[in-house]
């Protein structure tokens, strides 16, 4: 009885170092390969964590072919969220979109992140403002109700004029609001109101 238990214990501690080689292996080939390796390994490699972000830190995309329980995994995704906020929400579970700390770090990599998140939190200024500034185009895709937000619009356009493209129609005759986003670029002139076209301290602004 002893020797059995003894033989079965050695086996587990040989198959231990045998599954540590492999995953040594695979972290080497995925390296390699530029993350890709992960597709066609073993299911066994595709649910260990140190392999899969290992493959992420390589290259994010190789998250698609871990295996499915990692969409729950918080570390994993908040780990591809900071890489690529867009694919990580994307992947990630349901109830992963509706976590804040995710979607927050998910939106400060890629403000277009925001489109993956829950409604819950795209109805949020806080998430917004963070987007906004991240990315001129979210004023775009953002409700109607921040386009309309003063406080959202300004922090958009003093990031990238441009995005005044994308605001409410009342702002684009807002003389504070027009100066940032010209101050920012001139070129933002072409999305202010015909009132503001002539305005001395705007074209100064522009440099016109």
């Amino acid at each position: 009885m002893l020797k059995k238990i003894f033989l079965i214990s050695l086996f587990i501690v040989f198959s231990s170092y045998a599954f540590s080689d492999k995953k040594l292996d695979a972290i080497e080939a995925i390296k390699s390969s530029g993350g890709y390796a992960l597709k066609d390994m073993d299911d066994s490699l595709k649910k260990d964590k140190e392999v899969v972000l290992a493959a992420m830190e390589v290259h994010v995309l190789s998250l698609g072919y871990a295996d499915v329980s990692f969409k729950k995994d918080k570390e994993v995704i908040l780990a591809a969220a900071k890489k690529n906020g867009m694919v990580a929400l994307d992947y990630a579970d349901d109830s992963l979109k509706k976590d804040k700390e995710v979607v927050l770090a998910a939106v400060k990599q890629s403000g277009q992140a925001l489109d993956y998140a829950d409604d819950s939190l795209k109805k949020s200024k806080e998430f917004v403002l963070t987007a906004v500034k991240q990315n001129k185009k979210v004023l775009k895709y953002v409700d109607d109700s921040f386009k309309k937000d003063k406080e959202v619009v300004l922090a958009a356009v003093k990031e990238n004029g441009l995005a005044l493209r994308y605001a409410d129609k009342s702002f684009k005759k807002d003389k504070e609001v027009v100066l940032a986003a010209v101050k920012e670029t001139g070129k933002a002139l072409r999305y202010a109101d015909d009132s503001l076209q002539k305005d001395k301290d705007i074209l100064k602004a522009a440099g016109r």
